[in-house]
């Protein structure tokens, strides 16, 4: 059964069969961050934009591992261009890897990454993942608005999670998460994407109210908390 441990903002570790991957590791100026970047031990890092919030500590924790990064094809390039291994991808696109398959959704929102000065990279299309592994489906939706097209996502591939933004301002809130729930129909939905920063405090125990009245199942849960799938 794969393990799945939130270490703070949008960041999970996916753990299944000895094989470890990671979504966005955002930890190094990360003020809830679980761990240090360099503590992290993975064979594989998920990357949904190019975001420094998001991007993160991707490529030192690639290189380090000698692990593979799997992104959208323009912010898979930026990091084989910084010396890491890649498999490229796009939207509606999946895969079968080793530990088992990723695909690309669409996500609302942008992808740059801060060079520094007034210098940004467009990093193309952000994105959310479907992975499916241990015979189970983690949907990490990225950074994403409320779309229609999330009842596509749950009616194709029946979520056993859904890993939602609830912090507002640059995502959903915690009403159009709700909704996307109900989209969705994920037999456990997660909060994320909140209160790392003052611009998106949440309660992701109005957020979990509101869910359970609609009739589902909600684990807030805590950076460094590990749950099995």
């Amino acid at each position: 059964m794969p393990k799945l441990t939130f270490l703070s903002h949008d960041v999970f570790l996916i753990e299944n069969d000895g094989v470890k991957l990671i979504i966005d590791p955002f930890l190094t100026g990360n003020p809830m961050a679980a761990v240090k970047a360099e503590d992290v031990r993975v064979d594989w890092v998920l990357l949904t934009h190019g975001h420094g919030d998001h991007l993160g500590d991707s490529i030192s924790i690639a290189k380090r591992n000698n692990a593979t990064i799997i992104a959208p094809f323009e912010l898979a390039t930026y990091c084989q261009n910084n010396d890491c291994k890649v498999h490229p991808m796009h939207i509606g696109g999946g895969y079968n890897f080793p530990f088992g398959r990723v695909k690309l959704t669409i996500a609302h929102h942008g992808s740059a990454a801060d060079l520094g000065g007034d210098a940004l990279a467009y990093m193309g299309n952000p994105c959310g993942f479907v992975v499916t592994i241990g015979g189970k489906n983690i949907y990490h939706a990225g950074d994403t608005g409320l779309f229609l097209d999330m009842q596509l996502i749950g009616e194709m591939t029946p979520l056993d999670v859904a890993l939602l933004p609830i912090g507002d301002n640059f995502t959903m809130g915690v009403d159009d998460a709700v909704k996307a729930t109900e989209l969705l129909k994920p037999k456990l939905v997660i909060p994320m994407h909140y209160n790392t920063f003052d611009v998106i405090k949440a309660d992701p125990q109005e957020f979990k109210q509101k869910a359970e009245a609609k009739g589902f199942a909600v684990k807030v849960m805590q950076a460094g908390e590990t749950i099995v799938v």
